[in-house]
């Protein structure tokens, strides 16, 4: 009954439009930093002097990730929940799909900004993202959609990364648990080879299919040259940015309707996209503020430096006013397609791919989530950043966490790497273990990839 009526709110809000999303979204904001300052140690401190009850976001300080995991223990609001027991709990794969502390789904990110992250899903949260979830599918797919989905046996198939304590990962555990579920949906590893992930994907054949939007382009030409041969209705790509172009080939190939959703572990629910090609934020129970390099406003239009991220669901471990690390900018005009619901484009999202040459005279791609779900639990890695100086050779810039020996975190990733590489027919590229660490952008992240492109400045020796 929970998450039925809040799904019954989520619609009525979007029926009524702008003034009463915003009513929402400003009563949400006013408890949740009610409930911060109650329950967590940290918020209290940070938000001392503060008005009693807070409806602009602007008046709150700016949060990180790099300021916010030390203080892990004050931060959450449940002090069962300690930085010790989680490190140990997602150090544990073959807890992965299981409840933290019996009540929490726990999940990490990779480090991007040099910091790993935990973050704690409550109840609440799985509630609002499967209420927003069901929203965007209302928005997606048409009453006949639906039957021929139903006509293709309503399977789904999830092309993800399944090895470590992520969110594809989780889900993907608990579908394995699952036994009528698992008859239905699914789930893939992104790290096969693509002949093998064609040849299961052919087999299954999917109504929809949701891969990562570079892995959803390579399978979009693997449908052109005919041997994939699936048939799915709706194609919906995640977590990395593709050319414009792109997604009207995927959506060709397929003969489908082609949607994404850019999200973080910080607040999955985050947006979906519309006909347009613009991402919807659900506002009811998210903020995003697009901000300069001091975190000041920037005006609609103009792309941002970075974004600042208010969730206004998670009370187990609230986010507020953080900054995401990723430049948008929000359109100023309402969007064509009709949605009151705020629109943006992500541009600090666009992924790269390492291609090599084959040994026959063909090439093999992978992506950067097949290489960072692969390190993602590998103990020991602080930060890894992979450097394509040639075709066939890549430099591993690895730092080790402080309590791991460097030699044996690098000799994992190495037997990692070439494993990987082994089963993309792969032997003849070769790995370097680099002397400098990973190297920032200028906006402050780690690419974890940075592919050959024929440029000095791509040679390995620079950021």
């Amino acid at each position: 009954m929970h998450t039925l009526r809040l799904l019954l709110d989520a619609r009525r809000a979007h029926q009524q439009g702008t003034e009463a999303l915003l009513a929402r979204q400003r009563d949400r904001l006013a408890e949740i930093v009610a409930h911060a300052r109650s329950r967590s140690g940290y918020y209290r401190e940070l938000y001392h002097g503060l008005p009693e009850r807070i409806t602009d976001p602007a008046l709150l300080p700016v949060t990180s990730k790099k300021q916010l995991m030390p203080r892990f223990d004050d931060w959450v609001t449940d002090p069962a929940a300690t930085l010790t027991d989680a490190q140990a709990f997602v150090d544990d794969p073959a807890r992965i799909g299981e409840k933290f502390l019996g009540r929490y789904t726990l999940l990490t990110t990779s480090g991007t900004t040099g910091t790993r992250g935990l973050f704690l899903l409550d109840r609440d949260s799985l509630a609002v993202t499967t209420a927003l979830s069901t929203r965007m599918l209302g928005a997606w797919i048409t009453p006949r959609d639906i039957v021929r989905i139903a006509a293709r046996g309503g399977r789904i198939a999830m092309v993800n990364a399944t090895g470590g304590h992520f969110a594809s990962a989780v889900a993907a555990a608990g579908l394995r648990k699952n036994p009528l579920r698992r008859r239905r949906i699914g789930v893939f590893p992104v790290q096969l080879p693509l002949p093998d992930l064609v040849a299961r994907l052919n087999a299954f054949r999917p109504a929809i299919l949701t891969p990562y939007a570079t892995t959803g382009a390579l399978l979009a030409g693997e449908q052109q040259a005919g041997r994939l041969h699936i048939d799915p209705v709706l194609v919906v790509l995640s977590a990395e940015g593709l050319p414009a172009a792109e997604y009207d080939r995927i959506a060709t190939a397929f003969g489908a309707t082609v949607r994404q959703g850019y999200a973080a572990t910080e607040c999955p629910f985050l947006t979906y996209s519309c006909r347009e090609n613009w991402l919807h934020v659900n506002s009811d129970w998210a903020i995003l503020e697009p901000v300069d390099a001091d975190h000041q406003p920037v005006p609609p239009g103009t792309r941002s430096h970075t974004t600042l991220l208010t969730n206004l669901a998670n009370r187990a471990q609230p986010i507020l006013r953080y900054d995401l690390g990723d430049a948008i900018l929000l359109r100023p005009d309402p969007c064509p397609c009709g949605d009151p619901l705020p629109a943006i484009h992500v541009q600090g999202r666009t992924a790269d791919l390492l291609t090599f040459p084959t040994q026959g005279g063909g090439s093999v791609t992978i992506t950067p989530l097949t290489l960072s779900a692969l390190l993602d639990h590998v103990p020991g890695i602080e930060l890894v950043q992979i450097v394509q100086t040639s075709p066939t050779d890549l430099r591993i810039r690895l730092q080790a966490t402080a309590d791991a020996d460097p030699e044996h975190v690098w000799h994992t990733t190495r037997t990692e790497i070439d494993r990987l590489l082994t089963g993309h027919h792969l032997t003849h590229v070769t790995l370097t273990r680099a002397t400098e660490p990973p190297q920032q952008t200028a906006g402050g992240k780690y690419r974890t990839v940075i592919p050959h492109t024929g440029s000095p400045r791509d040679s390995g020796t620079r950021p």
